[in-house]
């Protein structure tokens, strides 16, 4: 099961470009440098840094149990079972899409196969033959594909287009499985991404994803980092797609969050402004994420995704007790952004969760008035 933290990790790094990651470490250590450390978050209740669980935002056990079942036994009725079972247009079947795809592509990463080996990830190889009418299969070989082209090839050589094309095709196929099912368009946007669509063809696959499912926040953040790539890191693009999907987000949605989202994304244009966390930019962000996650469900899936990111504003503009607020919510699991950018997920999530309960502290707080 140790893999599925770096599954965990990769999945949510495709929403950020890899050159951030030295950029933002830096930028924690400034952080951290700048505050007291004399506050011990063990005092809250805290989870201890070496037992933070560095494989998912938040838990979902159903999940970890059928991928215990699945990588031990290499059988893959467990997982079709799950996903069989799962809301086709929700935010859990998606993420369990991706995390079926991610466990496969990092078995064969482990296990390449060779001379009297099987190759890792035989279960879904298993699971397309036997089952090759199932829509759940369908959809884990395309993310599979999609993964496999980011992990193991270089954006614009041959070989990373040959399995892109290849994953698009599946996506097609997936498509033709479950026509109502929104996720083969959202794994192409992956596709969409890496292929370089141009904007009508974008435009046409986003359409047929918000017939389906208009307020996914995972298909919103795909489309995103799309953005941010496909026009080379446009501010101006990136922030009017956000906003348009937060000012059209039903009641209760998350995808008010979105801008927050993409100042996070061009976070390294802007990050040597004096004052940036506390400009008028990012707080109108963080206000539209605190509102979004104040009128969320408190089971929505993305709710820790939008938590974990506001705690890393939250820490930069020193507003330490809400903070402190969102760290009630998610302590104990950090596989989420920002922390999944780094080497050691749990160590810069310890990090701030420190800077924000010495800041609490500093200004009157203390686990008596801890905020529940």
């Amino acid at each position: 099961m140790e893999i599925l933290w770096v599954l965990m990790a990769l999945l949510m790094m495709g929403f950020v470009l890899w050159p951030i990651m030295a950029r933002r470490r830096a930028g924690i250590q400034r952080v951290e440098a700048g505050h007291p450390d004399g506050a011990d978050p063990a005092n809250y209740g805290f989870v201890r840094q070496e037992l933070l669980d560095v494989r998912m935002p938040g838990p979902d056990q159903d999940l970890l149990d059928v991928l215990d079942v699945v990588q031990r036994s290499q059988d893959y009725r467990a997982a079709k079972q799950l996903l069989a079972g799962t809301d086709a247009a929700g935010e859990v079947r998606w993420q369990r899409v991706q995390a079926f795809a991610g466990a496969a592509s990092l078995e064969l990463a482990q296990r390449p196969g060779g001379v009297g080996e099987s190759p890792g990830g035989q279960w879904l190889r298993v699971w397309r033959a036997e089952a090759p009418k199932d829509a759940g299969g369908a959809a884990v070989h395309a993310e599979f594909l999609v993964q496999q082209a980011w992990r193991t090839s270089t954006p614009g050589t041959d070989e990373f287009r040959i399995i892109m094309e290849e994953a698009r095709a599946a996506c097609g196929d997936a498509a033709l499985l479950a026509p109502g099912d929104p996720i083969p368009y959202i794994i192409e946007l992956s596709v969409a991404r890496g292929l370089a669509y141009s904007r009508e063809e974008f435009e046409q696959l986003w359409l047929k994803i918000l017939d389906r499912a208009p307020a996914h926040m995972g298909a919103h953040l795909a489309a995103l980092h799309y953005w941010c790539e496909k026009w080379h890191g446009s501010r101006e693009l990136a922030y009017s797609f956000a906003e348009a999907a937060a000012a059209r987000a039903p009641q209760g949605s998350l995808l008010a969050a979105m801008p927050l989202f993409a100042v996070f994304e061009h976070l390294p244009e802007v990050n040597l402004v004096q004052g940036f966390y506390e400009s008028e930019v990012v707080t109108k962000a963080v206000h539209g994420a605190l509102f979004a996650v104040h009128a969320a469900r408190p089971d929505d899936p993305m709710l820790a995704h939008v938590r974990h990111l506001l705690i890393f504003f939250l820490v930069r503009g020193e507003r330490w007790a809400e903070a402190v607020d969102q760290l009630v919510h998610v302590d104990g699991h950090v596989g989420a952004l920002p922390w999944t950018l780094t080497s050691d997920p749990a160590a810069d999530y310890a990090i701030y969760r420190a800077l924000a309960v010495a800041g609490y502290e500093a200004n009157g707080g203390s686990p008596a008035t801890l905020p529940h």
